[in-house]
Formats: C-alpha cells, structure tokens, sequence
C-alpha cells in the first residue's frame, strides 16, 4: 500500500514539474525574453526581463478604467519572471548607492511618478508581489505620458554623457520613465 501511494505521488509530482515548465515555456511565446545591456570601461549591467505586448488594451490607468497595470500597483516591469537587474561595480541609481550584485527589479507605476526598487530577491516567477524587507533601495522618478507609442515593453538604456552617466529608459504605451545611473 505505501508502495503505491509513493507511485502515485511520485507521478503527481513529475506531471506537475512536467506542467509548469511547458506552461513557463508557453507563456514566453506571448511575452518574449529581452536583454538591455549597458557598458562603460569596465562597468558591465545586464537587464534581463519579458516583453508583454499592449494589444490594443489599456496599460497604464486606473483600476476602474480596465488598465493592465493599474496606478499604485505593483508591477514585476515585464512578464512571466521577475525582472533581473545586474551590476559588476558599485553604481549611483537615481542618486542612491547600489552595490554589485544580481537583484530584482519592479516598480509602481503612478499618474506622475512611479516608484522604482531593487531587491534582493530575484529568484521569483510570477507576479506575487516582491517581498519589500528584501529591498536594497527604492527610488522615485517622474513619469513621461507624452512618450511615443511603444506596442511592447523595452528596456533600454540612453547614451552615455560626457563622463559616462547613463539613463535607464523604460518605455512601453505612451509612458517612458528614466531612471539616471551614474558610476561611483
């Protein structure tokens, strides 16, 4: 009897592992991984993260209204796994120090400002909500609503300035967010 019961849980839990890497694969069809990569002598930062499409919903909004990511809610800023923010060297982000390491990226995106934040915790897939005890620092930074029309997420970064500072630019809709970096 405990044989079979151990039978039937090991193939419960093989079905489930099975399950949830086809449907992790499957949802990247509809929101593709993306790079943004940013170099300057021997400063390195990668961002890693997924592009979700607008499709003609509503993105940025009131909750009332339908909008996909509503206003003072969190967002992991991409799809599928938690957006992956990584840095070589000890960097200013928006004035505040951040320190070398691999960390989560997410934001709440407000009607004139979003809230930007990095965390320890960026291991996660889905969109539960980052656990903030595990922040390393949150920032705030002026929303651009009159931003060309972006039809999917992008990351990117500006170009480099006179001494090498640098604009994280996060852009999808009409809305577009920068977010200044500066070496240390």
């Amino acid at each position: 009897m405990l044989k079979k019961i151990l039978l039937i849980s090991a193939v419960v839990i093989i079905g489930l592992l099975l399950f949830f890497n086809w449907f992790k694969k499957d949802t990247k069809k509809h929101s593709p991984p993306a790079t943004a990569s940013y170099s300057h002598g021997s400063l390195k930062i990668d961002i890693n993260y997924c592009q979700p499409a607008a499709k003609g919903r509503i993105i940025f909004g009131d909750e009332e209204a339908g909008a996909l990511q509503p206003y003072g809610k969190y967002w992991r800023l991409g799809a599928n796994e938690a957006t992956t923010f990584e840095n070589n060297q000890t960097i200013w982000f928006n004035e505040k120090e951040l320190a070398p390491g691999k960390y989560s990226i997410y934001a709440y995106p407000g009607q004139e400002k979003w809230v930007i934040a990095v965390n320890n915790d960026w291991d996660r897939w889905g969109a539960q909500e980052a656990d903030m005890k595990m922040d390393v620092l949150r920032t705030e930074v002026v929303a651009n609503k009159q931003a060309e029309f972006k039809e999917s997420l992008e990351i990117n970064f500006s170009d480099k300035d006179s001494v090498g500072n640098v604009n994280l630019l996060i852009h999808w809709d009409k809305e577009q967010v920068k977010v200044p970096i500066k070496l240390k």
